[in-house]
């Protein structure tokens, strides 16, 4: 039986206080298990309310990851704008230690004017040092999660994201299954990418966001709907995860944050499972 922590990405809709605590306490009376904790913006929570936060998680049972903030890209031209995407990088890889998160999700580089051969190599080393300093920092458990991309422009293929996982010891995919589908050209066969998962990475763990997106001048772009829009659909993938013997981590990104994640909760049940 798989084993499933599903929950929203960031404090809910509904909770009280729009707090990391309080989000994390609104997610476990909610009957969800997980948070995503969102840096998008900068990392501006304390080391101390770092800890207190995965106290409370941990009390709960509520399964946390963090989100790097969006200004960060190895591939940049400037050197300055790596180094800060490095310092950013390691500042969320410390507050997710520190709570406990297992995972951070990363919208790593962009190509620019290289190819993407060229940002490949220059995101191998760049992200293999940061992985190096945060060891010797003390973080030993939290993962440096490079999520798959929509936009063209941005490193972030399926292929890349596996590929740079099996080189780098500690970083692993972070499957946004929406962004996948668009990069595909609206196509995905879920099956298929959590069997290439397991088997080439012998991963224990699957992280991923899910939302829809929107679809505009013959293509889906990143901007992210509620789930029942369909782009892509959920019941295929729950079927597929509930086939195997997985554990996986579910973040809702649409805009129902919460509302959607139950909804999801209410077709994985529907299908057998038990939270």
């Amino acid at each position: 039986m798989p084993k499933i922590y599903l929950g929203p990405a960031g404090v809910p809709h509904s909770s009280k206080k729009r707090n990391t605590i309080d989000g994390i306490r609104t997610v476990k009376e909610l009957g969800l298990n997980a948070m995503e904790v969102e840096f998008v913006q900068g990392v501006r929570m304390s080391p101390e309310s770092a800890e207190e936060a995965g106290k409370v998680a941990k009390e709960l049972g509520v399964r946390l990851s963090v989100h790097a903030p969006y200004f960060i890209n190895l591939c940049s031209e400037e050197r300055e704008k790596v180094e800060a995407s490095k310092k950013r990088l390691l500042d969320a890889a410390d507050r997710a230690e520190r709570m406990g998160a297992d995972t951070i999700a990363i919208h790593i580089a962009f190509y620019g004017k290289k190819s993407p051969e060229e940002c490949y190599q220059i995101v191998k080393s760049e992200l293999g040092a940061t992985v190096d300093t945060a060891r010797s920092m003390g973080i030993k458990n939290v993962k440096f999660g490079v999520e798959t991309m929509a936009k063209d422009s941005a490193f972030g293929t399926l292929d890349e994201v596996i590929s740079i996982s099996k080189e780098i010891k500690g970083v692993v995919p972070y499957i946004d299954w929406a962004h996948t589908f668009a990069r595909q050209g609206g196509k995905i066969d879920y099956g298929e990418i959590i069997d290439r998962l397991i088997k080439e990475l012998g991963l224990s763990h699957i992280n991923s966001h899910f939302e829809s997106l929107v679809y505009r001048n013959g293509k889906y772009v990143d901007e992210h709907l509620p789930i029942d829009n369909n782009s892509p659909p959920f019941e295929p993938l729950a079927r597929e995860i509930l086939k195997r013997d997985i554990s996986i981590t579910l973040i809702c990104e649409s805009p129902e944050l919460e509302r959607d994640a139950l909804k999801m909760k209410k077709i994985l049940e529907d299908l057998g499972y038990k939270f």
